[in-house]
């Protein structure tokens, strides 16, 4: 249906993986993205793949590389909440000033879909055994808050020719050629593998968890749907709930097999005030879209021991490639 694809924060974790993707799956794709990581991982040979550096807040730069374009992959924004908390002013003019002005000059350009990556964290700390999609959300930062706040105003703009969806998805985790440490199932594979011990913080918290390459066919499955199924629709995208403590032992036990050089790897319990703790139920995307995650939080960790075994991740304790908090401190963003 579609032929030329825009994603924003395409040379991020989840489009380091997602754009070799929608190369192979024959769409022209143009990343746009403002680079504090890079492009080096990007398949700059393709003759498919149009990049340009720019920031989401230039709206006038963002409307000329819209010309064309069919559909939009929203996932540029200062991400998760540490990040956010370094710089607030930052934060708030990338993740929700240009966020409306980002929508309207992707419909005034003729871009028939809009697909957002919001995130399961709206819903802050919640008791409920299942949050479904209408589930009140109870923002406990500013991350959390804005990301919630765009929805509404990318709906504003939904009409028969301008189809808009929002994905909450959970924490990701597993192997991308931009590869993040400073998630959830990462931090702790990357610790047991490289520190031989695993810190948890807190232990109890409940989160939702999902393989980004599981992202990734889902983002792909979006463009591919049907108008009427998805247009202003909200749809969790989580496949395992798991505690951090459930995550450390998986880690641990996994990290023994493929490493048994290393010994017994040891789990450490510190206190934590991330509060954080949700349990997402993901079967509206199951009963409306179809779509099944293929790949388990186990897969990732597989995933991940084998990228370490390959050396693939280099200095994977101390280069601010790996760490969003680190790399906008050492950069000095603004």
């Amino acid at each position: 249906m579609f032929k030329n694809v825009l994603v924003t924060g395409g040379a991020g974790y989840v489009g380091s993986l997602l754009v070799p993707q929608l190369l192979d799956e024959g769409y022209n794709v143009t990343v746009y993205d403002i680079m504090f990581f890079g492009d080096d991982f990007l398949p700059k040979d393709n003759p498919n793949l149009k990049i340009v550096k720019g920031d989401i807040r230039e709206t006038d730069k963002l409307a000329e590389a819209f010309k064309g374009i069919d559909a939009v992959i929203s996932l540029a924004c200062i991400s998760n909440d540490a990040s956010f908390e370094l710089d607030p002013n930052l934060s708030t003019s990338i993740n929700m000033d240009a966020f409306e002005p980002m929508v309207v000059a992707a419909k005034k350009a003729g871009v028939k879909r809009f697909v957002y990556a919001s995130s399961s964290s709206v819903y802050g700390i919640s008791d409920s055994p299942n949050v479904t999609e209408d589930h009140p959300l109870v923002p406990l930062t500013q991350y959390n808050e804005y990301k919630g706040k765009c929805e509404p105003l990318l709906f504003k703009h939904q009409d028969d020719d301008f189809v808009c969806v929002t994905i909450r998805p959970a924490t990701l985790c597993g192997y991308a050629p931009r590869q993040r440490l400073d998630l959830s199932v990462n931090i702790l594979t990357n610790h047991a593998v490289n520190n031989g011990k695993i810190t948890v913080f807190g232990g109890t918290q409940k989160r939702p968890n999902l393989h980004v390459a599981d992202m990734c066919d889902l983002y792909s499955h979006l463009l591919k749907e049907e108008d009427a199924k998805i247009a202003g629709e909200v749809f969790n995208a989580g496949f395992q709930n798991m505690s951090i403590m459930e995550i450390a032992e998986l880690a641990q036990k996994v990290v023994q097999e493929l490493f048994p050089e290393k010994g017994e790897i040891e789990i450490v319990t510190t206190p934590t005030d991330d509060n954080r703790s949700y349990h997402v139920n993901s079967d509206k995307i199951r009963k409306q879209l179809g779509f099944e995650p293929k790949r388990n939080v186990e897969i990732a960790i597989r995933d991940l021991c084998q990228a370490f075994k390959d050396n693939k991740l280099p200095d994977s304790m101390t280069d601010d490639f790996y760490f969003n908090v680190k790399r906008l401190k050492a950069m000095e963003a603004a």
